[in-house]
């Protein structure tokens, strides 16, 4: 079982800045596929953007140009920079690993909110 939480969620302005941290209790950080979710109310949840163990990177449209996602295999820690954003930012930000077809863990959320 891998354990991971997340941290830097809060509350910013639109325009602002915020980055997301995830850390990962398993050894074999460096294989995993990670991942960045978003679930707003009354939205599907959407993938924001994943990284494989490779460094392969895939963001979603809405956040392209934007959002950095980043990991530091070392640290068993990835990372989402997320730059000028807009109150359609506002969401739980989950934190996803992926090691198998079948594998996978979710970390608990964190609310990220983008108001004035």
């Amino acid at each position: 079982q891998v354990q991971l939480v997340e941290s830097g969620g809060g509350l910013v302005q639109p325009g602002g800045s915020l980055r997301l941290s995830c850390t990962a209790s398993g050894r074999s950080f460096s294989l995993y596929t990670m991942g960045w979710y978003r679930q707003a109310p009354g939205k599907q949840r959407e993938l924001v953007a994943s990284i494989t163990s490779s460094s392969g990177i895939n963001y979603a449209d809405s956040v392209k140009g934007r959002f950095t996602i980043s990991r530091d295999n070392a640290k068993n820690t990835v990372y989402l920079q997320m730059d000028n954003m807009t109150p359609e930012d506002t969401a739980v930000y989950y934190c996803n690993a992926r090691w198998s077809q079948l594998l996978a863990s979710w970390g608990g959320g964190t609310q990220v909110t983008v108001s004035s």
